[in-house]
């Protein structure tokens, strides 16, 4: 049986890609339907990275780089298909405004930088929270020595008296 390992660097960042990555680019040369996310797949690229930077980039810039993207697919798209009008099309369902989400290199684990800050500024709360906590209580008198006990000191318990 052959496994597929999953690389490390394969992303889920969100579904705000989605509608860009799974457009139709058109068919490639042996008649088969290519998606973006197919052709990123086809030169090794990860889909959902590409397509986070793509949109971080102004709209020309990240037409360019798709339509060039295009052109050097194996097996690419049709020669009628005119790369510049269709990388266009495509990103225009880029988001505006990509979310906040950073990846974290080598891991595939996309953080939001936001949550991050917030449950940081959490945690520094927290800690204050506990050290005045502790240090604005009086503190417990530690000097009073507890006095020995011996079984000599104990009160013998007394008998109970049956009719004496």
């Amino acid at each position: 049986m052959i496994g597929m390992a999953r690389s490390a660097s394969v992303s889920h960042l969100s579904s705000e890609f989605d509608e860009f990555l799974f457009a139709q680019i058109g068919e490639d040369t042996s008649g088969m339907r290519l998606s973006v996310l197919s052709a990123l797949a086809r030169l090794n690229l990860d889909p959902w990275q590409e397509a986070a930077e793509l949109a971080r980039l102004p709209q020309g810039t990240a037409t360019q780089r798709l339509s060039s993207l295009i052109a050097t697919l194996p097996n690419g798209p049709s020669s009628h298909l005119d790369l510049g009008t269709t990388a266009a099309r495509l990103i225009s369902f880029l988001p505006a405004h990509p979310s906040s989400r950073v990846l974290l290199r080598g891991t595939g684990v996309p953080t939001n930088s936001r949550a991050v800050l917030f449950m940081i500024i959490v945690m520094v709360f927290m800690l204050a929270v506990e050290w005045i906590a502790a240090n604005g209580r009086p503190r417990a008198q530690t000097d009073t020595a507890l006095a020995p006990i011996s079984s000599m000191d104990s009160p013998k318990p007394s008998l109970p008296n049956f009719g004496r």
